[in-house]
């Protein structure tokens, strides 16, 4: 069954190579504290893929608020949220020219535009 949304998102960063089996040991268990700051500031169906060959990580979810850069800043401020940025952000690389870590005021991670989405049954 479909999310109801007002928003997907997709997003990309570079992974470390260096850090590539300390991060994805990290996120087969996610802090229960992020999980929770995620849903409570309505973010629904948030996945990452990791592409090895470039480093890449592709992160996507679906936005069910009404008011997204107030969610964000609410995700930026929980606590849990921080400590864990501040161990996953030495992880990885921005995109983003003048990123400096995640909550900050330029993107950490780099939005990429969605050029094509079907919603529809196959026939």
């Amino acid at each position: 069954m479909s999310i109801p949304h007002t928003k997907r998102i997709c997003q990309l960063i570079k992974l470390k190579h260096e850090h590539e089996q300390e991060y994805l040991a990290l996120h087969r268990d996610v802090w229960p504290g992020v999980l929770a700051a995620l849903a409570r500031h309505h973010i629904a169906d948030y996945s990452i893929f990791y592409h090895a060959p470039l480093h890449l990580l592709i992160a996507t979810f679906k936005y069910t608020g009404a008011d997204y850069a107030a969610d964000m800043r609410g995700v930026a401020a929980d606590p849990e949220t921080q400590r864990w940025w501040k161990l996953t952000d030495d992880m990885q690389e921005s995109l983003v020219e003048g990123a400096a870590g995640s909550g900050g005021e330029v993107p950490w991670w780099q939005d990429v535009p969605e050029v094509f989405r079907f919603e529809g049954e196959a026939a």
